[in-house]
């Protein structure tokens, strides 16, 4: 059987936290987080977002160690929508980082609260 995005969201195996860009910004700040960017290089290209990674969602899984071998690390896991920042979080828990978040704004949000 085939399942949409949404159906595809509520099917995330793992509890996945999400909290706003602002949230986010203050609490990495007091916790060294990773922000990470799931878009692909040509939207981050157009509409960057200070202070983030871009680890576009396609190639996470295979890209994530090189970049953050703490699994314990707060993680903050953004794209334009959300719903790749969801499956990505999905991933990255059954990956084993401990602590990962999703922020739950658009980029605009995102790019004003990271700058």
């Amino acid at each position: 059987m085939l399942k949409s995005i949404q159906d595809r969201l509520n099917a995330i195996s793992v509890p996945i936290r999400k909290i706003s860009a602002e949230e986010a910004a203050q609490e990495s700040k007091k916790n060294n987080g990773l922000m990470i960017d799931v878009r692909e290089p040509a939207e981050v290209e157009n509409s960057p977002t200070p202070g983030t990674v871009n680890i576009p969602r396609g190639v996470l899984e295979m890209q994530m160690l090189e970049k953050e071998k703490d699994a314990s690390r707060p993680i903050y896991v953004h794209c334009a929508s959300g719903v790749r920042a969801q499956l990505a979080a999905e991933q990255l828990s059954l990956m084993g980082y401990e602590n990962v978040t999703v922020l739950t704004c658009d980029v605009p949000k995102i790019q004003a609260a990271l700058s």
